[in-house]
C-alpha cells in the first residue's frame, strides 16, 4: 500500500493510497491501542448510495452508525452542523467515539469541524471519495459556509488518519474530476515546476485517467502539502501559498451561489486571474496562451461566468479571510514554484479582472 506520512506539530498521521484501501481501516483502528466506544459515519446522499454499506461491513467488529447529509456545499452550513451534533448527542457518542468523513471535501470539511467541537474534540479520519479532496482531507482545516463567505467558520483540527480508496474515484462524473484536478495542478504550480512539466506532458483528457496516474498525483500533490504544512501548520506563513487561486475562486463561488459552480473549477478561473495579475506585477515568464489552451483541451472554464458583476466580485473578495482592512491580497507567482503575497489595489484588481471576461480561448 502506499503511504504518505504527515507531520505537523499537533499530530503525526498516515495517508494510505490504494484500491481497497478501507480494507485496511478496521485493523489501523484496532491497532491504535485505543479503546473505539462507537463510530459515527457522516456521508451525502450521493456517497452514501454507492459505498456506505461497504465502509459499514468493512467495520463489522465495532458499533457503527451513519448520519447521511445534503450533497456538496448543501452540508457546509450552520443548519446541517448543527443536526449533525444533535444526531450525535441522540447516538451518545462520548470522547472515545470516532467520526469518519466518507464523501468529498464538503463532507470531510463538515465532519471535521463536528468532531473538532463535539465535546471539544474527539478523534475523526479522512476517507476521501473525490480528487478534490486530496488537498482539503490533509491539513486539518474543516470549516462551514456563512452566507457572507465560505469557510468562515471552522478550525485546524488534524484526521487520525487518510483513507484514499482508488476504487472510490471509479465513480466520478467528469465535473469532479475536474474540480478536483485543479488543486493537483496548483500543486504544481506553486511548488514544483517539473511536475507541472509532468501534468502539462501527460494529463491530455480526464475521461482517460489512468489508476497508475491518478496514484502518482495524488501522492505527488499529498507529498506537496504535506510538506507546506509541516512548516506551519496554522497559516501563519507559507500555507498562505496554498490560497493561491483560492481568492478570486471563492469570490466566484460565493456570488455564484454554493454549488453552482465547482470550487475546483472556480479556483481555476482564480487561478488564470492570479497568473495574468503575477505578470503584470512580478513580471511572471510564463507562456498564458499554451496554458489556458491545455486548460481548454481539459474543459475548463477559464473566464468569469458574464452574470457575475466585476464590482461585487471585488466586494466579496474583500471579506476573504486573507483580506485584512478590506485590503485584497494574492498568492502570486515569481517563477513557476516561487509563490508569493501581495496585496493589491482595487483599480489593478478591476483592471484585471475585465480582461478575464474577455478572453474566447
Amino acid at each position: 500500500m502506499e503511504k504518505v506520512h504527515i507531520s505537523t506539530p499537533s499530530k503525526d498521521y498516515p495517508v494510505f493510497i490504494e484500491k481497497e484501501a478501507i480494507g485496511q481501516l478496521e485493523s489501523f483502528l484496532k491497532d491504535s491501542n485505543r479503546e473505539v466506544s462507537k463510530i459515527l459515519i457522516i456521508t451525502d446522499y450521493n456517497v452514501g448510495d454507492l459505498y456506505l454499506s461497504k465502509l459499514e461491513n468493512s467495520l463489522s467488529s465495532f458499533d457503527v452508525t451513519h448520519y447521511v447529509v445534503p450533497n456538496g456545499e448543501e452540508a457546509k452550513t450552520f443548519e446541517i452542523y448543527y443536526s449533525c451534533l444533535s444526531y450525535a448527542l441522540e447516538q451518545k457518542l462520548d470522547r472515545k467515539s470516532y467520526i469518519l468523513a466518507l464523501g468529498g471535501g464538503a463532507v470531510g470539511d463538515l465532519a471535521g469541524f463536528v468532531a473538532a467541537t463535539y465535546m471539544r474534540g474527539i478523534p475523526f479520519i479522512q476517507i476521501p471519495t473525490t480528487i478534490l479532496a486530496h488537498d482539503s482531507a490533509v491539513g486539518g482545516k474543516v470549516a462551514i459556509n456563512h452566507p457572507l463567505g465560505k469557510n468562515m467558520i471552522g478550525a485546524f483540527y488534524q484526521p487520525e488518519a487518510v483513507f484514499f480508496d482508488l476504487n472510490f474515484l471509479k465513480s466520478l462524473p467528469l465535473v469532479e474530476k475536474r474540480s478536483g484536478f485543479a488543486e493537483v495542478i496548483k500543486h504544481g504550480l506553486i511548488q514544483d515546476f517539473s511536475f507541472y512539466e509532468w501534468l502539462n506532458k501527460n494529463i491530455t483528457s480526464l475521461e482517460t485517467l489512468t489508476d497508475e496516474q491518478i496514484s502518482f498525483f495524488l501522492k505527488t500533490g499529498i507529498n506537496i502539502k504535506g510538506a507546506i504544512v509541516k512548516e506551519d501548520e496554522k497559516e501563519n506563513g507559507i500555507r498562505r501559498f496554498l490560497n493561491f487561486g483560492h481568492t478570486l475562486g471563492h469570490a466566484i463561488e460565493a456570488e455564484a451561489g454554493y454549488g453552482k459552480i465547482s470550487h475546483g473549477e472556480a479556483v481555476m478561473i482564480g487561478m488564470v486571474y492570479a497568473l495574468q495579475l503575477s505578470k503584470a506585477v512580478t513580471n511572471l515568464s510564463f507562456n498564458m496562451d499554451h496554458f489556458k489552451g491545455w486548460l481548454s483541451e481539459l474543459g475548463y472554464q477559464i473566464t468569469v461566468p458574464s452574470y457575475l458583476d466585476p464590482k461585487k466580485l471585488l466586494a466579496r473578495m474583500k471579506q476573504d479571510k486573507k483580506s485584512i482592512k478590506q485590503k485584497v491580497t494574492f498568492v502570486l507567482l515569481e517563477e513557476i514554484g516561487q509563490p508569493m503575497i501581495k496585496e493589491l489595489c482595487d483599480e489593478l484588481i478591476l483592471e484585471e479582472l475585465e480582461h478575464l471576461y474577455t478572453y474566447s480561448g
